[in-house]
């Protein structure tokens, strides 16, 4: 399905695309899906800012303001606001050389794990020598639309690993959740731009997804950096991988 994305029949590609992201999707939810990126709801005093009064908690100030006659004060009021999420994935994939077939359906599924385990706090970035951003940070894109526009990708030019870190520093820099993660699919061989041990390093948190048949880049840079790093042996283990690489 991954192959005819790019098929010359017009016709064929968008139902390959349209059946390829159902399949990407559907993938992406296996495994167990975590709610850490959703902030929670908490009890806060109600002139915290735009938090929305919880009337049955604040029932008790407001009739004893009543019965003295007086206007009752916001922090006696409780309120209820979201938390801020405890974790922010921006997606690093690798579109240099080649991509088609197992590598789209690989970064494809990636994206829908992500998407799906980071709802509100996470970007999807695709790269070679120059990045394309498919998903802001916190833009809330619908999965499906993040996985149709990935699919639409084609291979093009050299390996810019290092600036693809900037720009997912640039991304998680935008998110004040508690852990900040980037997740890199690439075998880390760049081919153009500088060395990425320095942009690796500005990094909160960075886990290198090699292919398990190319990884020794992956795994000397991770190393250098003290960063992760994991191996995926094909499409099918990524949801598996993506959830090794959110859980810390």
């Amino acid at each position: 399905m991954a192959d005819l994305t790019g098929a010359t029949d017009e016709r064929l590609r968008a139902r390959a695309r349209r059946l390829a992201g159902r399949l990407a999707v559907d993938l992406g939810r296996t495994g167990p899906v975590r709610r850490r990126g959703v902030g929670r709801l908490r009890e806060v005093p109600a002139d915290r800012g735009t938090a929305d009064l919880d009337l049955d908690r604040s029932l008790d100030a407001l009739l004893s303001a009543r019965s003295r006659g007086e206007s009752p004060h916001l922090a006696d009021l409780r309120a209820r606001d979201w938390g801020r999420p405890d974790l922010a994935v921006s997606l690093v994939v690798d579109r240099s050389g080649s991509m088609g077939g197992e590598r789209l359906a690989t970064a494809a599924i990636a994206a829908a794990a992500t998407v799906l385990r980071a709802p509100t706090d996470s970007s999807v970035l695709a790269f070679s020598d120059r990045v394309i951003v498919v998903a802001p940070q916190g833009s809330l894109r619908p999965v499906d639309a993040v996985v149709d526009d990935l699919l639409c990708l084609r291979g093009h030019g050299p390996t810019d690993l290092a600036l693809a870190l900037r720009a997912a520093r640039h991304q998680l820099e935008r998110s004040d959740a508690r852990r900040r993660v980037a997740v890199v699919l690439s075998d880390a061989r760049p081919t153009a731009g500088g060395d990425p041990a320095r942009d690796a390093a500005a990094l909160d948190e960075l886990v290198i997804v090699a292919p398990a048949d190319d990884h020794a880049d992956a795994r000397d840079l991770a190393e250098a950096v003290g960063a992760r790093w994991l191996t995926l042996t094909g499409p099918s283990a990524v949801p598996q991988v993506m959830t090794d690489a959110f859980a810390g």
